[in-house]
């Protein structure tokens, strides 16, 4: 017999670390700070280089040495949101106090260790609580809405099984398993969804192309177009947010319309912005390891944006679109399409007469457009030749770097193939997760811009019953009972719970959602759709029994509740 004493090493899996590729924390942007590092690494000038490769470079450092860069590691490893300096330097002591203590076991170094290990804790939950309460005061600021949705999609993500997916599905429904073949798929998709086209006959006849002059760039267009592009947005391939321009000011200004006036003239752009990055962001339905369950978004220059912005302003003085147009138009959204509708419905219902509608939604639209047929259009629409040149310069030599979970895939601009650089995941986790046991208004701010919007979107286009009020408001006190931590077994009134929240009945934010709109109808033009459809009379007589609810009906009522009148509704400040 043979005894023995054994000891077995469990050897532990490393977990593969993903390296993401390191951006300018362009999200610090302080602007007097950043505008002095600025003038100083262009020789104390305020003027910007004319040409757009050195000053993108004098940018991109400035950034790079004021702000610093982020760390290339994944964010949902450590929540470190709250981490400082301080808890950093214990943490240091106490590693060193830990491997002191390993090399010699002796009771003062054991004393020394437990004293560090209590004083990192205690650090580490004040600088938690530190940063809770600050969040907080942002949350009761008017800046505050940006962190509620932050937070709001954050705990959403929290609450998915899927984070990222690393594995994808062939035409055949295959699983990829190799970065390769997965690689190879997201290209072979995108670049079939993008020059894919549908059936059509062949155009034969041409148009005239109209030459003639165009004015040079001027100051109010830019300064407009940069006023238009929206703060917060993820930075292009180029690495230069729009927020640095606006924090330039005048100098941005005059660098911009230079720049825009040379690239008018040349109808050529530079080469840096035609390339983009596009992310499979998925839809929240169907396979998760099919690719058309995902949708493309595609990160661009922001200065290039800027300019198509400029492009953009001048076509629509030119070019004359149709009154069905409902959406991406200013003054037509998609409310006063669905109004009319609902109008037109009415009266043909009442009418006893019969009303047939098509409806035609057509599979990736925007994607499977010709190529030639914007040209076309623009041309019979009378737009200067230039601007269709310096349009087409916009969509040529394009490249796209596809970024997934387990590489980056260039297509576009041919067929050529590689490997980019490390992306970051597809979507991550950032952030904290806000709880707080008193309560306070802050958690009725959730519901008024989040759960509100959705639940009145349209309302103010149709005439709700009771039982349909009833149910809306129904269902609203349930979220805010579940917001507040509070049930039906606590017995705590409806009214209390609204009064805590900070938020007013539902019904009688749909009255005044809509009155606002029957305002808003009644003051726009004859040729109004709205109006139109409101003053349409048809042959027909309503049937027998109790007539069905109609908008006016509700409109009429709301009137006599606030003691308003039709003449009212020509006044705007009322």
């Amino acid at each position: 017999m043979v005894v023995c004493r054994m000891t077995w090493m469990v050897c532990k899996k490393k977990r593969s670390k993903i390296e993401i590729e390191k951006k300018t924390k362009w999200w610090k942007l302080k602007k007097d700070e950043f505008r002095q590092k600025l003038r100083q690494a262009l020789g104390g000038q305020v003027v910007l280089p004319d040409d757009w490769e050195t000053t993108a470079e004098v940018i991109r450092q400035t950034g790079t040495k004021v702000l610093g860069v982020s760390s290339g590691r994944r964010k949902e490893d450590k929540e470190t949101w709250w981490w400082n300096e301080e808890v950093h330097d214990s943490i240091q002591r106490k590693r060193l106090a830990k491997k002191k203590w390993d090399m010699d076991r002796t009771e003062e170094n054991r004393q020394e260790y437990k004293e560090l290990q209590c004083r990192v804790k205690r650090e580490v939950s004040k600088a938690k609580q530190k940063a809770y309460d600050e969040l907080y005061t942002r949350l009761d600021t008017r800046e505050r809405e940006k962190d509620l949705y932050r937070l709001a999609r954050q705990r959403d993500r929290d609450g998915k099984d899927v984070q990222q997916v690393r594995v994808i599905k062939d035409r055949d429904g295959r699983v990829l398993t190799s970065e390769e073949s997965v690689q190879r798929r997201w290209k072979e998709y995108f670049e079939e969804l993008m020059n894919e086209e549908n059936e059509r006959e062949k155009r034969v006849e041409g148009v005239n192309s109209v030459e003639q002059k165009v004015a040079k760039i001027r100051k109010d267009e830019v300064r407009k177009a940069l006023k238009r592009m929206k703060s917060g947005k993820a930075v292009g391939p180029d690495d230069i947010l729009v927020e640095v321009w606006k924090c330039l000011g005048e100098a941005a200004v005059e660098f911009l319309i230079s720049l825009f006036n040379r690239v008018l003239e040349s109808e050529r752009m530079p080469e840096e912005w035609r390339r983009s990055v596009l992310v499979p962001i998925f839809k929240n339905k169907g396979d998760v390891q099919s690719c058309s369950n995902y949708r493309g978004i595609k990160l661009m220059s922001h200065t290039m944006k800027l300019w198509e912005r400029v492009v953009e302003a001048r076509l629509r003085k030119v070019v004359e679109i149709c009154e069905q147009q409902y959406g991406f138009m200013p003054r037509k959204s998609t409310t006063d399409a669905i109004f009319a509708l609902r109008i037109l419905m009415e009266k043909y219902r009442d009418g006893q007469r019969e009303l047939h509608c098509l409806f035609v939604d057509l599979e990736k639209a925007y994607d499977r457009v010709p190529r030639e047929e914007p040209w076309y259009c623009m041309r019979k629409s009378g737009v200067a030749e230039k601007y269709v040149r310096v349009v087409q310069d916009m969509y040529e030599r394009s490249r796209t770097v596809v970024r997934c979970a387990v590489g980056g895939v260039q297509s576009g601009g041919g067929t050529a193939s590689g490997i980019g650089s490390e992306p970051h995941p597809v979507c991550y986790s950032d952030g904290p997760v806000v709880r707080r046991e008193n309560i306070s208004e802050n958690q009725g701010e959730g519901v008024r811009t989040v759960v509100r919007p959705a639940m009145l979107y349209g309302l103010e286009t149709v005439s709700l019953r009771k039982r349909q009020e009833s149910e809306l408001e129904v269902a609203e006190l349930k979220m805010l009972r579940f917001s507040l931590g509070v049930t039906r077994l606590d017995r705590i009134r409806n009214e209390y719970i609204r009064g805590t929240a900070h938020v007013g009945r539902l019904g009688d934010k749909v009255r005044e959602a809509r009155l606002r709109w029957f305002g808003h109808v009644q003051r726009r033009e004859s040729e109004y759709i709205g109006r139109r459809m409101l003053d349409k009379e048809l042959p027909g007589r309503r049937k027998r029994g109790r007539p069905k609810r109609r908008y006016m009906d509700g409109i009429n009522e709301d009137m006599k509740l606030v003691g308003a009148s039709v003449e009212d509704a020509e006044d705007r400040d009322r």
